[in-house]
Parts: structure tokens; C-alpha cells; sequence
């Protein structure tokens, strides 16, 4: 099975021990590209470290809704120089709205928001989304701020009304470990009538960990359990299922 992880932490303090080792097991078990996405300027350097020494992993670049009261214009500069020069950086994020923790405040998370969207504009990448609890701020500002954007919503949590639009818009639909949890119903619901040509799995590596692994550190070989259950639940053979993943995540990021 060909499994590429489209949003994994992999440069994540928990993997320090055994960054080398996990990411052999990872590609032995099948997975062909990781993806790791920037969340502020201090998690690129290492990301890019990782994706210099290893020809199948690539990262994004930008400051999460976490970290948003903390951008600057050098971090700015700094995203656009690499994304203009770097071969390994493929898209700007993960970026967008989180009014779960609110660890920025809402208006500065807004602004920083459609900068970034700006940014991914001008140096034409694909953007990966962090939406949480922020469903109608984040379209209405793609809808108004975001024309010319286009990329991934990572670990889908919205509705199937949200996911038919965001496609019609050129998006991709990402799921990650919570759809295979059992009470996700409206998730599978979702996962199962999203078109197979924009649907991308993921792992949020080292969070949300699937079944049967649940509070354990979660790792990229994990994808295959979110292959299993979306292909499950579209009456899909898992391979068939993955391999279209695959090849979307490689359209997406640009990858030959």
C-alpha cells in the first residue's frame, strides 16, 4: 500500500529519541511522503533540517492561529524567501482560525490569517488550513479575502454543506485519527461522499492517535488506519483508496 501522510509534526520534541528509527518504520511500512507543516519560524529550521535529508519528506511554511500574536514582518520575509527558494517547500501553513483555545486573540489570529493567504498568493503554494471551531469566520474570509487561494483543509471537522463548497472552490478535504474514532458519525458521513479526486488522509503526527492506538504517540505508518476506514466506508478496496490519496497529495504539493 502507497500512503503519503500529508500533515505530520514529525520534527516534534516527542520523536527526539527515536526520529531516525521512526521514520525508517514508517517508510518500510508503506508510507511514501510525510509532509510537515510549519506552525512558527522556531519549527520550520528543523522541518526543512529533516526534509534536506530525506528526499521523501517536504515541508510547508507559516505561523498557526496558535502562534499568531507572534508574527512579524521578518517572519514574513522569511516564509517568501523559502518558498520562493527552497525545492522542498511546498505550501504555506498550517494557517487559519483556532477560537477552541484562543491562544491568540481573534482579531490578530484574522489579520495574520489573510496575510498568510497574501503570502501563498505571491509565491503561487497551495495552503494548508487549521480550522477549529472558527467554520463561518474562515469562509467568509476565503469567500472575501481568500479568491486565488486554493490548498488543503487539514483535519476536517466541518459539515458536508462546508466540504461541497470548499471543493467547488479548489480545495482539498483532509481527514486524520478522528474519523476512525466510533463516535465520529457525521465525520464518516462526510469522509464518505467527498469526492475521491479531493480527499487526502493525514496522521497530525504526534496527535490524535487512531484506534487501536488511542493515547499513544501517533506516527505517519498510522495513515493506513484512516485509509482503511474511509475506504470501509465508501465500499472501496484499501489499496485502491490509498493509491488515490496517494496521487492527490503528490498533485497538490507538486511532486513529480
Amino acid at each position: 500500500m502507497k500512503l503519503f501522510d500529508t500533515h505530520a509534526h514529525i520534527n516534534d520534541h516527542r520523536f527526539d529519541n527515536d526520529r531516525a528509527e521512526m521514520i525508517q518504520a514508517c517508510f518500510e511500512a508503506g508510507v511514501e511522503y510525510i509532509l510537515i507543516p510549519g506552525v512558527d519560524r522556531s519549527t520550520v529550521e528543523p522541518s526543512l533540517a529533516l526534509a534536506n535529508e530525506y528526499d521523501r519528506i517536504y515541508a510547508a511554511v507559516g505561523t498557526h492561529p496558535h502562534e499568531s500574536k507572534d508574527f512579524t514582518d521578518d517572519d514574513y520575509e522569511y516564509y517568501k524567501d523559502l518558498a520562493l527558494h527552497h525545492h522542498k517547500v511546498r505550501a504555506i501553513g498550517e494557517i487559519g482560525l483556532d477560537y477552541y483555545y484562543d491562544f491568540s486573540d481573534r482579531i490578530t489570529q484574522r489579520e495574520v490569517f489573510v496575510r498568510q493567504l497574501a503570502l501563498a498568493r505571491e509565491v503561487d503554494l497551495p495552503i494548508i488550513i487549521h480550522d477549529r471551531d472558527a467554520h463561518g469566520d474562515i469562509m467568509d474570509i476565503l469567500r472575501n479575502e481568500g479568491k486565488g487561494n486554493w490548498g488543503i483543509f487539514h483535519c476536517y471537522s466541518g459539515s458536508w454543506e462546508m466540504a461541497k463548497e470548499l471543493v467547488k472552490m479548489g480545495y482539498y478535504i483532509s481527514f486524520a485519527g478522528p474519523v476512525v474514532f466510533p463516535k465520529s458519525t457525521k465525520l464518516k458521513e462526510v469522509a464518505q461522499q467527498v469526492p475521491l479526486d479531493r480527499i487526502l488522509i493525514e496522521t497530525d503526527s504526534p496527535y490524535l492517535t487512531p484506534p487501536p492506538f488511542r493515547g499513544r504517540r501517533n506516527d505517519p505508518s498510522k495513515t493506513q488506519f484512516i485509509a482503511e476506514e474511509i475506504a470501509a466506508l465508501k465500499g472501496m478496496d484499501v489499496e485502491e483508496f490509498a493509491a488515490q490519496t496517494y496521487e492527490n497529495g503528490k498533485r497538490v504539493f507538486g511532486i513529480q
